[in-house]
């Protein structure tokens, strides 16, 4: 079934290589010149029996080796299944209750919440843009200034679990998630135009729209334009989706330690635990991408997350762009800590509703993982097997090897006695 590995065939051969065929017909020669024949034959089959058993057992160590190589490389494959259907269901933590009472309040973000929160911001352009939509609805979209806007930051996407709600905050911190996006670069111009001298013009725009309700925008505020993150450091996802995903995830190779296999601990990418609004789900640019290969990859990349800070610093090797875990360990980039205590950003993203929560698909899905990590442990059992079968051959090898080196020495001896 398998053809012998160079490992095994060096280890098999090595042991072969010591005999030497001359040494063996001189001994040969000079027991037929001394009526000694039959011990000389018995000599040369005994070297040939040990050479076959030496290559029968490198053989079957190349054949146990090349099973647990076809194992782990199906056993990696599952594994990245797992993951992938955990996340399409959001199971991403074990448990995510608040840590003491400070942070009851915490708990269950909805999107209501997440507009008082712009709110509280109320001289921002966020807060301005938000308390607009509030008095006006869906007649926003036919505002000159505005119907080119998509949304904030902080209101474009929803989270499964609120302690992931909080950490992505943290991470993109309040400017980000106050962050006005915009489809194209005539929305970016209508929000805020300028006089001959290059001075603000304080009556148009968001400013204008601030002034005439008492609350004057205040400082600088960040506007994200998709058809324009080109930059090289800021260039749409490219590649391809998960397969018959509704939420379009992106389909990013999973990490990968030296030894092949994906770190303990690692749940996904922070890019693909994001829900965009159905609403929003479709929109592409005029260069065809979408709401998650534009701005969450833009803010995310490939931010990693795991369960534990321990986890994190295990996968240090093949983290590229930064990690964070459930428990507030957190990286910036690659050998870039954010050490200390949690800052809790006031502005987060909300947390799906139940029903939200559950794709049409959902129970196909939950059966399919099931049968996923059975496959998984059926695999494990077996590389466990294989793996005993595989010092077993390797302890057999080791003891002919002696077996046979001893031999060699003994027909040495003897073949210097005969010819003295």
């Amino acid at each position: 079934m398998f053809q012998p590995s160079n490992h095994s065939q060096d280890a098999s051969s090595s042991a072969l290589m010591q005999v030497d065929p001359k040494e063996n017909s001189i001994v040969v020669r000079d027991e037929m010149q001394n009526g000694r024949f039959p011990q000389a034959q018995t000599i040369l089959y005994n070297s040939k029996k040990l050479q076959e058993d030496l290559h029968v057992l490198g053989m079957k160590i190349k054949h146990h080796e090349d099973n647990i190589k076809f194992l782990k490389s199906h056993k990696n494959k599952l594994d990245d299944s797992i993951l992938d259907l955990q996340v399409t269901l959001g199971k991403y933590h074990s448990s995510t209750m608040p840590n003491n009472e400070n942070d009851a309040h915490y708990s269950n973000q909805s999107e209501d919440e997440t507009m008082e929160q712009i709110l509280q911001h109320e001289k921002s352009g966020a807060g301005i843009l938000c308390r607009l939509k509030m008095s006006h609805g869906t007649q926003i979209s036919h505002l000159s200034f505005t119907n080119d806007v998509l949304g904030v930051v902080a209101t474009l996407g929803k989270v499964d679990d609120d302690n992931l709600g909080r950490l992505f905050s943290e991470y993109l911190g309040v400017e980000t998630m106050l962050a006005i996006v915009c489809k194209t670069y005539e929305g970016v111009k209508a929000l805020e135009t300028y006089d001959k001298e290059g001075q603000i013009n304080k009556d148009s725009g968001l400013h204008g729209l601030g002034a005439s309700n008492g609350k004057e925008l205040d400082g600088r505020f960040l506007v994200f334009c998709l058809e324009n993150l080109r930059h090289e450091s800021q260039k749409p996802y490219c590649g391809e989706f998960v397969v018959d995903d509704p939420q379009r995830r992106l389909d990013l190779l999973k990490p990968k330690l030296p030894n092949g296999e994906c770190p303990p601990g690692f749940i996904g990418f922070a890019v693909n635990m994001i829900n965009v609004e159905f609403t929003n789900l479709f929109y592409l640019t005029g260069s065809g991408y979408g709401l998650r290969e534009t701005l969450f990859y833009n803010l995310f990349s490939r931010l990693q997350v795991y369960k534990t800070r321990e986890d994190m610093v295990l996968a240090l090797p093949c983290i590229s762009d930064g990690a964070i875990s459930l428990d507030g360990g957190m990286m910036k980039g690659t050998g870039i800590f954010s050490l200390g205590n949690r800052n809790n950003v006031d502005v987060r993203f909300p947390k799906l509703s139940v029903t939200s929560t559950l794709p049409d698909n959902y129970i196909d899905t939950e059966k399919q993982l099931k049968e996923t990590k059975w496959k998984r442990e059926k695999m494990l059992e077996d590389m466990k097997r294989e793996q005993a079968l595989l010092d077993a051959a390797k302890q057999s090898f080791e003891r002919k090897k002696e077996e046979f080196v001893k031999f060699l020495a003994q027909s040495s001896a003897y073949a210097s006695q005969v010819m003295i």
